[in-house]
């Protein structure tokens, strides 16, 4: 199955549930899927198209997306990570800030998913992790799939980007129902996609399908930012080391330790081998067990330019985090 099948399933299942299940007249949007399961539509296509030109970055002054707040030379929506020299990215860490911190954020905070993803999750903690999120002007929000369009309405207009997690957490579905889903959550408003790798097939040693499993995902989610979960509480040194090569061959952006629901979360012994076999091209997204600034901080220090924690604001204010988070 290739791109275009994928996107002619994906629009058909987004027009049938979006007209609650009945045969709904179909909608003309283009070329490209935009309208999401949440019935959110988009004037951007989900897939940016090849050959199009760049968007104008905001001006050196101006504000690109939120109230009071100033872009910075580090911004990714207007200086991508295309943009970016290795020896940029090897030197520091500001390239996964989106905008200046204000008062009430660190430095750090630009390099955390503020993230919630148990199932128990209600709409008004979602709430509250949005509001959080703009508040200390966290990277991102990392919610599930079913709260991406709710993500996207309450951080609109700021600089907050909204991630979700696809094949979460076992990663064991197939290459065509990934790449639907993260075009579904693209169309909801995600910016960001956290996918997990087949982990059984990694360690059949079936890379060919972990590859394409991977190429799937790229393929359906060009334009956004892909972290590529490796659930690294599973696997061996070797593993480790072929799925982040398998990622980097896929040309995804991060390579991530885990999904916080594993056997075991992150470790600063695993970001540096991860780092050191994606090299300085590559992000690497540290989560899981990430509870107070202690260990965030050895994680940066082993290699990690992105953090996924719940608890966030424990980390950027020097305490503890509650009891069962992230």
């Amino acid at each position: 199955m290739n791109d275009e099948d994928i996107k002619k399933i994906a629009a058909e299942v987004a027009r049938i549930m979006k007209g609650g299940g009945q045969q709904a007249p179909r909608q003309t949007l283009g070329d490209s899927v935009n309208i999401g399961s949440a019935g959110k539509v988009f004037q951007h296509p989900l897939v940016n198209n090849q050959g199009a030109a760049p968007a104008k970055p905001c001006s050196a002054q101006g504000d690109c997306r939120l109230e009071e707040n100033t872009c910075s030379s580090s911004c990714q929506k207007c200086n991508p990570l295309s943009n970016y020299t290795a020896q940029q990215v090897k030197a520091s860490a500001d390239r996964v800030s989106f905008c200046n911190p204000n008062e009430a954020s660190t430095s750090i905070a630009g390099m955390i998913d503020h993230t919630l993803l148990k199932a128990n999750a209600t709409q008004e903690e979602i709430g509250k992790l949005c509001e959080e999120a703009r508040k200390y002007r966290f990277a991102s929000v990392c919610v599930n799939p079913g709260y991406v369009a709710m993500s996207a309405r309450l951080l609109r207009g700021s600089c907050v980007k909204v991630c979700t997690v696809i094949g979460f957490p076992l990663g064991s579905t197939t290459p065509t129902v990934k790449a639907i889903e993260a075009r579904d959550a693209i169309a909801n408003g995600a910016e960001e996609i956290d996918m997990v790798i087949n982990i059984g097939a990694l360690k059949s040693g079936n890379d060919q399908l972990v590859l394409d499993d991977i190429k799937a995902v790229r393929e359906a989610t060009r334009g956004k930012l892909l972290k590529v979960i490796l659930e690294t509480s599973y696997l061996t040194k070797d593993e480790k080391i072929r799925a982040c090569k398998m990622s980097k061959l896929a040309q995804a952006d991060f390579v991530k330790t885990s999904t916080g629901f594993g056997s075991g979360g992150a470790t600063p012994e695993d970001v540096a081998l991860m780092r050191e076999t994606v090299g300085p091209e590559m992000g690497v997204k540290a989560s899981g067990g990430i509870k107070d600034a202690k260990i965030a901080e050895a994680m940066i220090k082993a290699g990690a330019n992105r953090l996924g924690t719940s608890a966030s604001i424990a980390i950027i204010s020097g305490g503890e985090a509650a009891k069962g988070q992230y």
